[in-house]
C-alpha cells in the first residue's frame, strides 16, 4: 500500500536532511559503488603539447608535496592557487568551494576557525552564517571588523581545513597533518601581530593539543606569535553563559594589541 506523506511532513524531512548535510542532489539514481567493473577504462592519450598531470614521485607522500607548495608560494595569491591546485586531499573532491580567507590580509590580527560548514562552502569564505554574525560582533565590541581597509581595526580571517567535510564531519588528523604547511605559509605570508585560535581544530592545528576549555584565555606561541585560544561561536550560541568568558579573551587581545 502507498503511502503520502503531507507538504509540511515532507519539507521537515527535507530540512533534517540539510541539517546533516545533505544539501544537494547529486544523482536521480542510486548508484553501488561496491560493484567493480569488469574492466577499467583506458585513459585517454593526452594531445601532443597538451600539459601534463602532475604526478607526485612515489617516494613523497602528501604532506612533504603540500609542504613543498606551500613554502614555494611567495604571496597570499600564489598560496591560494597552490592550495586550489593541490589534488591529494579527498575533501576537495565533495567540496564545492575552497575556503580560503576573508578580511583585511594586512590586519595586525589573525583568526584560524575551524572546519567550513555548508554556508561557509556555498559562498568560499569562513565565518558566515550566524556563527559569522556573532563572529563580527563579538570583534566590533573591541574595534576590529573585517571589512576594514585600516589595518589597525581589521581582521584576517581562514581556516586549517580549506574544505568543507563530507556532512559536516570533523576533520582526521590525517588531514590536519596533510594541509597544515599551507596554514603554517598561511600566516608567515599574513605576519600578523596576534592570532586568534577559535576552537578546538585550530589549537590541534597549530598547537598539537586540544581541550579548549582548558586552553581559553592562555596566551600561547605560534610561530612566535602571541596566540589566543578562544571558544567557538557555534559553541557559544550553544552556550550563552560562556559568552562572559569570550569576552574576557576579547578583552585580553585589546591590551595586548595596545601593549
Amino acid at each position: 500500500m502507498e503511502t503520502q506523506i503531507d507538504y509540511w511532513e515532507a519539507h521537515a524531512l527535507l530540512e533534517w536532511q540539510i541539517e546533516l548535510g545533505a544539501a544537494e542532489a547529486i544523482s536521480e539514481t542510486p548508484v553501488n559503488r561496491y560493484e567493480i567493473p569488469e574492466k577499467a577504462p583506458k585513459p585517454a592519450a593526452a594531445a601532443p603539447g597538451a600539459p601534463q598531470a602532475f604526478v607526485p614521485e612515489k617516494t613523497e607522500d602528501a604532506s612533504e608535496i603540500a609542504l613543498k607548495l606551500a613554502q614555494s608560494a611567495g604571496s597570499l595569491e600564489a598560496l591560494r592557487e597552490a592550495l586550489e591546485g593541490f589534488e591529494l586531499c579527498d575533501l576537495k573532491r565533495g567540496a564545492r568551494n575552497v575556503v580560503f580567507s576573508d578580511g583585511n590580509p594586512k590586519a595586525r590580527v589573525m583568526i584560524v576557525g575551524e572546519a567550513p560548514g555548508r554556508d561557509e562552502d556555498i559562498k568560499g569564505k569562513p565565518f558566515v552564517g550566524r556563527e559569522g554574525q556573532l563572529l563580527d560582533k563579538m570583534f566590533a565590541a573591541i574595534g576590529l571588523d573585517r571589512t576594514s581597509p585600516d589595518s589597525e581595526h581589521a581582521l584576517y580571517i581562514t581556516n586549517p581545513i580549506p574544505w568543507r567535510p563530507p556532512e559536516n564531519r570533523d576533520p582526521s588528523p590525517a588531514e590536519i597533518a596533510m594541509l597544515k604547511p599551507f596554514l603554517i605559509r598561511h600566516i608567515e605570508l599574513a605576519d600578523p601581530d596576534v592570532i586568534v585560535l577559535m576552537g578546538n581544530w585550530a589549537c590541534t592545528a597549530l598547537l598539537g593539543r586540544a581541550g579548549i576549555t582548558r586552553l581559553r584565555g592562555q596566551w600561547q606561541k605560534v610561530l612566535g606569535k602571541p596566540a589566543m585560544p578562544m571558544m567557538h561561536p557555534t559553541y557559544l550560541l550553544r552556550t550563552p553563559l560562556a559568552k562572559r568568558e569570550a569576552w574576557a579573551d576579547l578583552l585580553d587581545i585589546q591590551a595586548k594589541l595596545k601593549s
